[in-house]
């Protein structure tokens, strides 16, 4: 039997991706590209992909136990990340892994772009599931989670979706290995633009200039366990002071408010797509008693947690 301790280190559930379409395409979807109105005999397992034609206005945020890759191509959009929110424009990806707090809001209207949703083991034939965020750094913590793309391989990226879609609705023999080739080969072409542009060195850098990038990325990682600026401090080898400093500075919010932040988004996860108590909710979240929850998720977002829960 599991350990009181084990327990509260559970995480919030996560979605599966065969669970999933509810949460983010419309009720009446009538695109015809990728999964959307697909054949159920035409689909593969452990992947999906769509436009964003027929997708909802606003997702998450929201955890699931696959990867997802989004593509901009026109327009824009608000994606987050845990405690990173970037803003999606003609040319931009983003990388979700599995266990990730993820949202998308504000989506312009004349936003128009691609997704693709695939399980660990997807790969499997080409790439060990366990070898992925080591081989393409941005499905890790400690890699950057966006990059803006030049023409050209925005434009081969693209090609590659069309590619995919082309051998799902066609369904020909070896259509399934041929999106295997086709998703490695897009992985691959991002992750050449991502090495040139430098990003795959910014982990190891300890500047200031990245010094909050990389808090916040060991928040997003470690915030069920660790609470406190110290703990961050000694993972990223400078002063609680010093690390203050530097997050107030550059995003106006102490370091403790943004550990709080990212409590908050797990909560919200919970209480919006699961039927979790609160109760059961504060205690995977390591808070003493459920009254410390419901005060601290108060003081947050100005509502308790089953006022959130009724109006999510």
């Amino acid at each position: 039997m599991a350990t009181n301790t084990q327990l509260r280190r559970q995480d919030i559930p996560q979605y599966v991706l065969n669970d999933f379409r509810h949460l983010h395409r419309m009720e009446h979807d009538i695109s015809d590209f990728g999964y959307s109105n697909l054949d159920a005999a035409r689909r593969i397992p452990g992947f999906e992909i769509y436009s964003s034609e027929g997708l909802r206005p606003a997702v998450g945020p929201l955890k699931s136990d696959f990867y997802r890759i989004s593509i901009t191509l026109s327009g824009s959009v608000d994606v987050q990340l845990g405690l990173e929110l970037f803003r999606h424009r003609p040319g931009t990806l983003s990388f979700t892994f599995p266990g990730q707090v993820f949202s998308k809001d504000n989506i312009s209207a004349d936003t128009f772009g691609y997704y693709i949703l695939f399980n660990a083991d997807f790969l499997e034939d080409i790439i060990p599931a366990a070898s992925i965020p080591e081989e393409f750094p941005f499905f890790d913590y400690s890699g950057v989670p966006f990059i803006q793309l030049e023409v050209a391989p925005i434009t081969a990226v693209a090609d590659f979706v069309r590619k995919i879609n082309e051998e799902l609705q066609q369904h020909r023999s070896g259509c399934e290995k041929a999106i295997h080739m086709y998703l490695y080969l897009l992985l691959l072409e991002v992750k050449r633009s991502y090495v040139a542009q430098g990003l795959d060195t910014t982990a190891t850098d300890t500047r200031n200039t990245y010094l909050v990038p990389r808090f916040k990325k060991l928040v997003s990682q470690h915030f069920l366990a660790k609470r406190k600026v110290a703990d961050y401090a000694t993972l990223l080898g400078v002063t609680p002071n010093h690390l203050n400093r530097t997050v107030k500075e550059v995003t106006g919010h102490t370091a403790s408010e943004a550990i709080a932040d990212m409590l908050v988004q797990e909560a919200k996860a919970a209480l919006r797509y699961t039927d979790t108590s609160v109760a059961e909710i504060s205690w995977r979240l390591n808070f003493s008693d459920p009254a410390g929850f419901n005060r601290f998720f108060r003081e947050q977002t100005g509502q308790t947690p089953l006022a959130f829960r009724k109006n999510a």
